[in-house]
């Protein structure tokens, strides 16, 4: 296909695929890449961990083949991986995508990456040794829920996305507070002026997968998850812990399923509750997940429980390309793009 997408704003045009995890992210995005000339870049603080392949659901090797994916496989279990390193990574990634004539495909369900991208995020007071260890003993005296009650009191836009047990999160998210005087939701809020916000930029399609019926979602969370531990996820699991050089405070190793992996193999509950355990945190991650996408209002939502999920999100893809292509058609007559004189017709 000779179609090449041109930068007209701060970031380049793209489309991007939003929703919570078993939502049906992969097999859209795979067929937006059949239709039309995309490279992907995962939106997933999981899968740009190596050796982590079963339990975060990342693509196979032939849906890897199929469409060049970008921001995959990028970092060792050992290594973190941040919001700001994402968003420098990806725009770069969108330039050069659209110098290579393609259309950047954002794909994933970590939304404060999105929401970075989206919106920029300030710089936040660099970590303070000594407070995030008088946090770290506050903590082991009345516990990391405890501890999530008072970041609840002071950031309650953080705490309402944090799980009460999310200890690096919670420590973080306090330590910012101690330091500053400030909530860490306010260095993470920065609103690009509204000429320029996405919700007003044409060069920008946020669709989002969103469950009309949370138990059709809830069913597909339990479904993925059996399936991983039919496909070996403890055995996966198993060769990260026998490393030796990973343990459970990593960013890493508290992703959803592995940190439930891991305390069953520490013996902090029975291996038999495994599943349970990791089903629920999964669901409570999509309820977080959910809520993020519901403040973003500039999104396209797709019901991605409805019938004909798949071809709404196609006509959303293709309403898009042709609204654009129609702008662009205009601007070839538009006098104020010309200096007063009208273009010829381009062939």
């Amino acid at each position: 296909m000779g179609v090449r997408f041109q930068l007209n704003c701060a970031l380049p045009r793209h489309l991007a695929l939003a929703g919570p995890t078993a939502s049906g992210k992969t097999a859209a995005a795979l067929a937006i890449a059949q239709a039309w000339p995309v490279e992907i870049i995962s939106v997933d603080s999981a899968l740009v961990y190596r050796g982590m392949d079963i339990g975060t659901a990342k693509p196979t090797p032939v849906e890897l083949a199929t469409v060049p994916h970008h921001l995959i496989n990028i970092r060792d279990p050992l290594q973190a991986y941040s919001a700001a390193e994402f968003v420098a990574d990806a725009s770069k990634l969108m330039t050069e995508i659209t110098a290579r004539g393609k259309l950047p495909l954002l794909v994933g369900g970590t939304m404060l990456y999105f929401k970075a991208l989206r919106d920029g995020l300030d710089d936040m007071p660099r970590a303070d040794p000594t407070i995030r260890a008088d946090i770290e003993s506050q903590a082991a005296r009345v516990g990391w829920p405890a501890m999530h009650t008072e970041l609840a009191k002071v950031d309650p836009i953080t705490a309402t996305r944090l799980a009460p047990a999310d200890s690096q999160r919670i420590s973080r998210a306090l330590e910012v507070y101690r330091i500053s005087g400030q909530p860490l939701s306010s260095f993470q809020t920065r609103q690009a002026d509204a000429s320029n916000s996405p919700a007003h930029d044409p060069n920008s399609l946020l669709i989002s997968l969103e469950p009309q019926d949370r138990a059709w979602l809830h069913q597909r969370i339990a479904q993925r998850f059996d399936a991983m531990l039919a496909q070996g996820f403890l055995v996966e699991v198993k060769a990260l812990r026998a490393r030796g050089d990973l343990h459970p405070d990593l960013p890493s190793m508290r992703c959803v399923g592995y940190r439930q992996a891991w305390e069953a193999l520490d013996g902090l509950w029975p291996l038999s509750e495994l599943r349970d355990k990791g089903i629920f945190a999964t669901r409570q991650l999509a309820k977080r997940q959910i809520t993020w996408l519901r403040s973003m209002p500039e999104r396209r939502v797709v019901h991605c429980d409805a019938p004909d999920a798949l071809a709404q999100v196609l006509k959303s893809v293709a309403d898009f390309l042709n609204a654009l292509s129609s702008e662009e058609k205009l601007k070839r007559f538009d006098p104020s793009v010309h200096g007063g004189e009208i273009a010829a017709p381009q062939p």
